[in-house]
């Protein structure tokens, strides 16, 4: 559902004509817009915003994990408009058992390193990717080290 306050936003109310179900919540905190995205509707939504919103700049996507909490793991992506002089901040919520989202290569270019690194270090999959694997560390590598379930002093001998 989407706060009373961001429903005179400009970027909220295109949404909300287009697709009632494309927001499903957000704040407006210090300046800072940040809205939460259903997964199955995160490409559509980033490609509107780049074609029609001018929000040609993808900043970085990145990954918190909420363990133990249900849905565990949070996509967020960080969104520029130069022409517009404005940040959006995308996040959108995925269950842990088997954290997956489409991928937004499609949409920018660039998402292929910042898709890259957070595959690596949390584990979250990329759907559609051209070439998800680590980055960071070895192939060989056991686990995701940014999970907060991964085992921060090594195994014991």
């Amino acid at each position: 559902m989407i706060p009373d306050e961001l429903k005179t936003i400009p970027v909220v109310e295109a949404f909300a004509a287009l697709d009632p179900d494309a927001i499903t919540g957000g704040k407006l905190d210090r300046g800072e817009l940040t809205l939460e995205i259903p997964p199955e509707k995160i490409v559509a939504v980033c490609r509107s915003l780049k074609d029609e919103h001018k929000f040609v700049r993808l900043s970085t996507i990145s990954a918190v994990d909420w363990y133990p909490q249900e849905p565990r793991f949070e996509v967020v992506y960080h969104l520029h408009s130069p022409a517009r002089n404005q940040r959006l901040r995308l996040k959108c919520r995925l269950e842990g058992a088997h954290p997956e989202i489409d991928s937004m290569t499609g949409v920018w270019r660039g998402a292929n390193w910042y898709e890259r690194e957070t595959f690596d270090l949390f584990g979250i999959k990329f759907r559609n990717h051209p070439d998800l694997r680590r980055i960071m560390m070895p192939e060989d590598w056991q686990g995701y080290p940014l999970r907060k379930d991964y085992p921060i002093t090594g195994d014991r001998v």
